[in-house]
């Protein structure tokens, strides 16, 4: 074996397939997003003192050390500009824009749904909204309502999810007061996952904005473990029922088996089911169940005479309720995470976006299957989507429409109609929320994994990604995943270290 370098080529020390292969580990991730960055976290925090191995397979490449928001020169326009560069992108499937609300479509984006492909995963361009999810669609899960508590408080907390970021702001102030007392008592500040601490004692906090590098980076320095990037988790090696590695192959189509006694799919809700289908993994609920969140928003206008002169930023929440299944995002004025970046001259009129989110039933006929037509560079075959709203899911997406325009008029803030309608209906995916292909649940037949995130039938073989939430609700998943995923990481550790 040749000697390690005493150097650096990267910001993140990187392994070699080639010295991955030749090493046994306890376990290995595959995936770096929300999921995969959590449960590694976890894992190193329990595991410092131990000789224990870890391995991490990420699919993409490199693409930055923090999220795109901590980056100086990055302002909105060069942000949307950086991420939607295709190379991150790939369309995932024929995907099926079925809504028969024509009023309401925006058409302008033709593809919908999409995987990410980075160190990081999404969380690096995310918009860090992290709101648990209601309570009356937890009841229905097979973990109870005071352990989910116990694990989002840990979420939170290693996340530095606060109710604080536009704390001071009058246009926040106004219009929480004009939505609380007509018709919206439930409006409050916007849980975001930003780290607002002080410098104090010499200890800067320069990442402001979460990102799953940060679970990397705390990972990293608690104990050692082996990270590879551009490489394809092809199959999940097993061996008499229970999981054994995982199939890797390199940009070059190398294949590579590393070995491991557990493994973690974090791949995402598109991927983590295409690697358990090609790898013969063909429980009844994998792939199916596939949910997002119906996205309806609106763009408005707000007179800045109503305001006193400092204005400050708009960071409220309409959550979801038992009588409202969707819930409202209010983001303001203009492109405010940005305004510590650049000086926005006075104007009259200030932009306000609101961006709705509603629940969407898990069905079995919403589903993700491999293509046997198709296959990609690695000769995996591609997936194809089936995907559609039914008229539950319609109602919600019209109550939706109704919720904006009154919250607008509450607000006394004017929707824009560009020459179309005030609200408009984003195509399924693009709001990039899917969840559900490889939903939780107690019993395999509807559902792909265990309480835990263990998958029927084979030992050792977890999934911690927004697959296992087995319904949408109407928040935000990534909260709730790293929930789950911290919850999954405690438990491989327990029964690791019971052997």
């Amino acid at each position: 074996m040749e000697p390690l370098p005493d150097y650096l080529d990267h910001w993140i020390p990187l392994t070699s397939l080639e010295q991955m292969a030749r090493t046994h580990y306890d376990v290995l991730i595959v995936g770096t997003g929300a999921g995969g960055g959590a449960v590694l976290w976890r894992l190193c925090e329990h595991w410092v003192k131990s000789g224990k191995r870890i391995g991490v397979i990420e699919a993409g490449d490199l693409m930055l050390p923090t999220h795109a928001q901590n980056i100086a020169t990055m302002d909105a326009e060069r942000y949307v500009k950086y991420w939607s560069n295709p190379k991150f992108w790939k369309k995932v499937g024929e995907s099926q824009p079925v809504c028969p609300v024509p009023d309401l479509i925006d058409a302008s984006f033709p593809l919908a749904f999409q995987q990410f492909l980075a160190l990081g995963g999404r969380t690096m361009i995310w918009n860090a909204v992290s709101p648990r999810m209601h309570p009356t669609e937890i009841m229905k899960w097979p973990v109870p309502l005071k352990e989910m508590d116990y694990y989002y408080r840990i979420a939170e907390k290693v996340m530095s999810v606060t109710r604080n970021y536009s704390q001071g702001s009058l246009l926040t102030q106004k219009l929480l007061e004009r939505l609380q007392t007509q018709g919206f008592p439930e409006a409050e500040d916007m849980p975001v996952a930003v780290d607002l601490g002080q410098t104090k004692y010499g200890e800067l906090h320069s990442n402001v904005f979460f990102s799953s590098m940060l679970f990397l980076a705390r990972a990293l320095n608690r104990k050692p473990f082996d990270l590879t990037v551009r490489a394809r988790a092809v199959q999940v090696l097993t061996e008499k029922g229970r999981a054994a590695g995982v199939r890797v192959m390199s940009p070059d189509k190398k294949t590579y088996d590393i070995l491991a006694e557990t493994v973690v799919l974090s791949a995402s809700t598109l991927e983590t089911p295409r690697i358990l289908l090609n790898s013969g993994i063909k429980g009844e609920a994998v792939g199916h169940y596939l949910t997002n969140h119906s996205r309806v928003v609106g763009n408005a206008i707000i007179s800045r005479l109503e305001f006193p002169e400092v204005l400050g930023t708009l960071n409220i929440l309409l959550p979801q309720t038992e009588e409202r299944p969707y819930q409202i995002q209010m983001y303001g004025p203009g492109q405010y995470y940005w305004y510590h970046y650049k000086t926005e001259p006075l104007q009259q009129e200030w932009r306000v976006d609101m961006q709705a989110s509603g629940k969407v039933e898990s069905r079995y006929e919403n589903y993700v299957s491999l293509d046997p037509q198709k296959r990609d560079e690695y000769g995996m075959q591609e997936l194809q989507v089936c995907f559609s709203y039914n008229d539950r899911d319609l109602e919600v997406i019209r109550q939706m429409a109704e919720g904006v325009k009154q919250a607008s008029y509450v607000m006394n803030a004017t929707l824009l109609t560009n020459g179309g309608s005030e609200v408009c209906l984003r195509l399924p995916g693009e709001e990039i929320h899917e969840m559900g292909t490889c939903r939780m649940g107690n019993d395999s037949r509807n559902a792909a994994v265990n309480r835990y995130g263990e998958v029927f039938g084979i030992s050792g073989l977890f999934v911690a990604d927004n697959s296992v939430i087995p319904a949408s609700g109407a928040s935000n998943p990534t909260l709730t995943t790293v929930a789950l995923a911290i919850r999954t990481a405690d438990y491989i550790q327990q029964q690791r270290d019971e052997r």
